[in-house]
């Protein structure tokens, strides 16, 4: 049993309150003095702590210096390990556009390392994120609205190449991003939906009616919003006005300071609400890690001052992690408990996987993280394992 100064569920906040657990599942949640542990049960005491569920991040592409497209099960371990230090407990691993082969070889491996890392480790072992399956972020992307991906690798939506990505993926895929304006576009919009992908909108030049047209076949969310998008104008709001204004759409903000500005966050929470945004990394191999060169699936990047860029200078990702993306919002405004929310169950719920993650509730898996006053981590848990 875990007892903290509070809980944050994070629907709820619990002062005094105490999570009780048993083989890495959480089986009750509530005050302490009105909790009855089974005998025997180890108590954890986390005095002037504040525990909250572990962050979902569904959208990173490495960290601890090494990427998730090496697909090696050395490397997907060192980005599961660094993540969990900063309270990340679940993410899915996101692709960046590569060859065809480059591409299926990434998505087998990372396919392969998620069926047979499903087991929440050794007892008493260090916290490790649950790698919950596979972001594709690409190659359905738009050339005008590309960031860094390699244009030579950009591919024009169709049925039979998402055919061939979900079969190297092998059940794993769980999001695609795809700009909505290409050719072909919404018969992949259609077919992923059919396949149970969480289809998003990003790395698009598409108007408000094509975004719109997108929504209407099943698209449901904004892949970092404002980054990589056409510019919003009173007159063509492209999709931005879509992800802002329609309710059928969440939003991913990258909540480093350097991608999007603090007003422009505020101005995103204006018009959603707090239970339609996510905090999302986008964090690369850089993330953990000295200023110095790295790479982002193939592409070679520098770091300077703690900021990724490639040869152009464009942004090339970032080196954000979940607790400081939390820190940043709470300090323009937001409560801390909306703040967790956006990091944990508001991601979960995108991922169909609120009764698991993202909660402290009965039923969900042990991942619990432990804040002290300044929001630091202090403590991660990850499927019963570790703090």
């Amino acid at each position: 049993m875990l007892t903290a100064d509070r809980l944050l569920t994070p629907l709820e906040e619990i002062p005094g309150g105490a999570v009780i657990l048993e083989d890495g599942r959480i089986t009750a949640v509530g005050r302490r003095e009105a909790m009855t542990a089974p005998a025997g049960t180890r108590e954890i005491h986390a005095r002037g702590m504040t525990a909250i569920p572990g962050f979902v991040d569904a959208h990173i592409h490495g960290a601890g210096g090494r990427d998730v497209m090496e697909a090696t099960t050395v490397a997907l371990s060192q980005v599961a390990q660094k993540v969990a230090q900063h309270g990340t407990t679940s993410l899915v691993a996101t692709t960046i556009t590569a060859s065809a082969e480059v591409t299926s070889r990434s998505l087998e491996g990372i396919a392969r390392f998620v069926r047979e890392n499903s087991a929440p480790g050794v007892p008493g072992g260090a916290a490790s994120a649950e790698i919950l399956g596979i972001h594709l972020e690409g190659p359905f992307l738009s050339p005008q609205q590309r960031g860094v991906h390699p244009p030579e690798w950009l591919a024009q939506p169709t049925r039979e190449g998402l055919k061939k990505l979900l079969a190297a993926a092998n059940g794993c895929a769980k999001i695609l991003t795809i700009a909505p304006e290409l050719p072909g576009a919404l018969e992949c919009v259609a077919a992923a939906r059919a396949a149970g992908l969480v289809v998003a909108l990003g790395h698009t030049n598409a108007t408000y009616a094509e975004a719109e047209a997108a929504v209407d076949r099943g698209a449901r969310h904004a892949v970092h919003i404002f980054n990589a998008m056409r510019p919003f104008a009173h007159r063509e709001t492209g999709v931005l006005g879509a992800a802002l204004t329609d309710p059928r759409m969440t939003a991913e903000v990258i909540a480093d300071g350097v991608h999007v500005d603090g007003p422009a966050i505020r101005l995103l929470l204006a018009a959603k609400g707090f239970n339609s945004v996510l905090l999302v990394s986008d964090a690369t191999a850089a993330t953990g890690m000295p200023d110095g060169n790295y790479l982002l699936g193939n592409l070679e990047v520098s770091v300077a001052g703690g900021v990724s860029r490639n040869s152009e200078g464009r942004l090339a990702g970032s080196t954000l992690t979940l607790d400081r993306a939390v820190r940043n919002v709470v300090a323009l405004g937001v409560p801390l408990n909306a703040a967790v929310q956006m990091a944990t169950l508001n991601p979960a719920r995108l991922l169909g996987m609120e009764g698991r993650k993202g909660a402290l509730v009965p039923g969900a898996d042990a991942d619990i993280v432990l804040l002290d006053p300044e929001l630091r981590v202090t403590g991660v848990m990850t499927r019963g394992v570790g703090l």
